[in-house]
């Protein structure tokens, strides 16, 4: 996307703006993983495992050490991929979320073997856990709650994961994004969480309601990596399918650009992390438009993308570059208007792409 001389210069701006944010980030947390920082103070709620968000911020110190080229740095990120390997033997979708973004730009800047290994051995511990009867990676017990859940938010990460292991692994995939999708958009808005049944039929779970903020983005990246990965295996008809009907309506006119946490409820809080994934999976969706010779369909998702990136950089940016407005769990008021770490991450990608400094598939 070119604006011509000078036209990308908010975005370097505000990416400068975001690695400020990240080395004072790193001097708090130390060893730790950040979840979500109090938007007075600055204080990082934090963890010792990194839970379900710990890949996002080894994958952003990764884009840092992209961007900076510096020994230290690429050092620091691949101490921090390191500390995520506790995650192989827990069971659960997250998987895709902790290793794919928590070591897959580790190929780049450091080419560190470490976390290549370290993402083989998700991939394949993710591909044991597939369920062939259901068409699914369960989304586990490891956070407590029904093991045999579908979420949506088990599809983003594990997509590509799955894909880069073994032809068995791109049959996972596929079944795992396809058997979402079908459960998701089987209801407007789409619903993100199913529970399966021993008969094998699936029921509606309450939790995440429908009409949660983040359905859409992580459905729309799972579905960008999936043409990604498996257009070749003649998939892509069905997955640009799913990619129009989750997308088109999100440029309509009068279509938010920051979303409420909870649709139908306008006077609650926003969610900008749900608009910065929304905005990475749309410029992969233009790139892919374009690589495919469908320019007109590229055009309206990456102008989206960038209007999306625009407004979190000028009305939710911090001075030091902390992505403010983002909304953890509505339904519980847990950091309902917070600065969330993968908030930060994915803006930080997809300001990286309007800048050159990657691609949206370098990942």
């Amino acid at each position: 996307m070119c604006e011509g001389a000078g036209g990308t210069r908010w975005a370097e701006e505000a990416l400068a703006a975001v690695w400020e944010r990240v080395r004072e980030t790193e001097a708090q947390v130390g060893s730790r993983f950040p979840l979500y920082a109090d938007p007075g103070t600055g204080v990082w709620k934090t963890t010792s495992k990194g839970s379900w968000t710990g890949g996002f911020w080894a994958g952003l110190l990764w884009l840092r050490a992209l961007a900076s080229g510096t020994a230290r740095d690429q050092e620091t990120a691949a101490a921090c991929t390191g500390r995520l390997a506790h995650w192989l033997g827990q069971d659960t979708a997250t998987r895709g979320l902790i290793f794919w973004y928590g070591t897959a730009l580790a190929a780049g800047p450091g080419n560190d073997s470490a976390a290549a290994t370290l993402k083989d051995r998700a991939a394949r511990a993710a591909l044991a856990a597939y369920d062939a009867e259901r068409g699914l990676v369960p989304w586990g017990d490891a956070f407590g709650g029904p093991r045999m859940l579908a979420r949506a938010d088990g599809v983003p990460g594990l997509v590509p994961l799955l894909a880069g292991v073994s032809q068995d692994g791109k049959d996972a995939a596929y079944g795992h994004l396809t058997r979402q999708l079908a459960l998701s958009l089987a209801e407007h808005p789409p619903r993100p969480a199913w529970r399966a049944a021993p008969d094998g039929t699936w029921t509606a779970c309450p939790e995440p309601a429908a009409g949660w903020s983040r359905t859409v983005p992580w459905l729309l990246l799972g579905v960008a990596d999936g043409l990604h990965c498996l257009g070749g295996s003649g998939s892509g008809s069905g997955l640009w399918e799913a990619a129009e009907r989750l997308a088109v309506p999100r440029w309509a006119a009068g279509a938010q650009l920051v979303p409420p946490a909870q649709e139908g409820a306008p006077e609650g809080p926003l969610d900008t992390s749900a608009a910065a994934i929304e905005a990475v999976a749309l410029l992969k969706l233009a790139a892919l438009a374009r690589a495919a010779g469908r320019e007109d369909e590229a055009d309206p998702p990456a102008h989206r993308a960038h209007r999306i990136l625009r407004r979190l950089t000028t009305e939710h940016l911090s001075a030091n570059g902390a992505l403010t407005g983002g909304c953890y769990d509505a339904g519980r008021g847990l950091a309902p208007c917070h600065e969330l770490i993968w908030g930060d991450f994915f803006l930080a990608w997809g300001l990286a792409v309007l800048t050159g400094l990657t691609g949206p598939f370098t990942m």
